[in-house]
């Protein structure tokens, strides 16, 4: 990481760089990183409480697609938006919304009127916030460091989204059973506002789409889209990935049911289990942002899609004994799954013009987070019918083979080449 702090003269996005490029970064992201401890701790508090008030598999699952939902449907639109004004206004006034509706959220709950129509209604606002927020935050990201490094930034959401995956669900648990569940959202108000600061205290360039203006809606989703059309290998890239997606999201869900059924494991298993996911997740980020990726990430992600097929079928053929082994390849699976990303958003945004960045970035954020929500709907049906362990071996299979061919097309290859 030493060579973070090289003097570089011109951004990804090819604009002059001030001397204290890496500084503004950082007053950023220690915002970023503030803000996403403590939504997650107040996302796990919303969780816990909904557990123990109504035990219902159905609400909870209400709760996720109000989380994940609105992101991939209005992700698009948030990036039209980033194009025609400024970008580090709208990720101030997207970090002051969600803050304000956490605070709100707690006078409610301190007041004793919780219930779950307001939490749901919580979830879906703050989906709403992060919709405008990413694309704005990634189209940002090129014109603030170096060509070298952007993969490096790229990958740090990802990293800082595991540590608090690891430790944050612990602490809101321990604030809400200690100090009440309004603490939690009130925390939750506290962090978005160390975000807006990390925000106004950097310099962020401003970059406007002139020809979006007077634009229709369709109009500039179209543009969008041919920016990133315009370059046949993304397409076909971010094709595959969001179908990888959509094959492994199914597992998120089913994980706890391989510990329960075929391995015979309680509660403290199904938990070991997730925290070896987010462990891995944390190491397969770290070395991405220690390695910078190579020059041929279109290459990566391929290789990643192999490994984590290869380590999902095998979870698939141990035998109900063979937990411990279990763990070992859900941390492999997890490390690989680490190099999906930060490739992709890092190639898509050497490929799209800057002007066009935010809807590029949109459709982006829109594609990933639909594919989730939808590859659970599939695989849990899949699931059921062929049996949890049985799935994870088609599953693995479907992942190893998409990883196989993902690198052949000329158009994927080139773009390791530019």
């Amino acid at each position: 990481m030493a060579e973070l702090h090289d003097a570089t003269s011109l951004s990804a996005a090819g604009l002059p760089l001030p001397k204290n490029w890496l500084a503004i970064i950082a007053f950023i992201w220690a915002g970023q990183a503030a803000s996403m401890i403590t939504s997650y701790a107040a996302g796990y508090a919303v969780v816990w409480y909904v557990t123990e008030s109504t035990g219902s598999a159905l609400m909870l699952a209400a709760m996720n697609i109000a989380v994940m939902l609105p992101v991939g449907l209005i992700s698009p639109f948030g990036g039209i938006v980033a194009d025609k004004h400024n970008r580090k206004l709208i990720m101030i006034a997207a970090d002051g919304a969600v803050g304000v509706i956490s605070l709100v959220a707690g006078v409610f709950i301190l007041a004793g009127d919780v219930s779950i129509p307001l939490l749901l209604a919580v979830c879906i606002a703050r989906a709403v916030g992060q919709a405008f927020h990413s694309p704005a935050m990634m189209a940002a990201m090129p014109m603030l460091v170096p060509d070298k490094h952007l993969l490096r930034i790229n990958t740090l959401d990802q990293l800082l989204g595991s540590v608090a995956s690891i430790g944050a669900p612990a602490f809101g648990i321990f604030l809400y059973t200690t100090l009440g569940f309004s603490s939690v959202m009130f925390l939750d108000f506290a962090g978005a506002c160390v975000a807006i600061l990390g925000l106004a205290l950097a310099k962020i360039p401003t970059v406007v789409d002139a020809t979006a203006e007077g634009q229709h809606v369709l109009a500039n989703l179209r543009d969008g889209w041919r920016a990133i059309a315009k370059t046949r290998g993304l397409v076909l890239l971010i094709g595959g990935v969001t179908v990888g997606m959509m094959i492994f999201g199914p597992l998120s869900a089913v994980f706890p049911l391989m510990t329960y059924q075929h391995f015979g494991g309680d509660g403290y298993a199904a938990s070991l289990a997730e925290a070896a996911f987010g462990v891995g997740m944390l190491v397969g980020s770290g070395v991405l942002i220690a390695w910078g990726g190579g020059k041929r990430l279109a290459g990566l992600i391929a290789v990643a899609a192999v490994i984590v097929g290869a380590a999902t079928a095998a979870c698939g053929f141990l035998p109900p004994d063979a937990f411990p082994a279990f763990i070992v390849l859900v941390a492999v699976m997890a490390v690989a799954c680490a190099w999906f990303n930060g490739p992709t958003m890092t190639l898509t945004q050497r490929n799209v013009p800057d002007d066009k960045m935010g809807r590029a970035m949109g459709l982006l954020t829109a594609a990933m987070g639909l594919a989730t929500p939808i590859g659970i709907a599939i695989g849990g049906v899949a699931a059921e019918a062929m049996g949890v362990a049985p799935f994870f071996i088609v599953d693995g299979l479907a992942c190893l083979a998409l990883g196989l061919v993902l690198y052949l097309p000329k158009s994927v290859r080139a773009l390791d080449e530019g």
